[in-house]
């Protein structure tokens, strides 16, 4: 119990650990010193994790990272659509 504990702790705090960002350049509207290889990095880091947690059968590794992704698809969309003022 304590283990899984620990595990919907680190899910929480990394699966919305993004969210913060993605508000700021929706309300400002500016990608600026934003690195697009960064988010694609963890876009494409996330989405193995996501694998592998359907490989070991872990809900708590598979809804953590689809919750990243989405956070991260989301700051994705805003950098695309604010980049040109970047």
């Amino acid at each position: 119990m304590f283990w899984k504990l620990i595990g919907l702790t680190a899910a929480g705090l990394t699966s919305f650990a993004f969210i913060p960002q993605v508000l700021k350049m929706y309300t400002t509207k500016s990608a600026k010193d934003l690195s697009l290889v960064t988010l694609l990095q963890l876009s494409a880091g996330v989405s193995l994790w996501i694998l592998y947690g359907i490989y070991l059968k872990d809900s708590i590794i598979i809804f953590a990272n689809a919750v990243t992704l989405l956070t991260l698809l989301s700051a994705d969309f805003l950098y695309y659509k604010y980049r040109r003022t970047v």
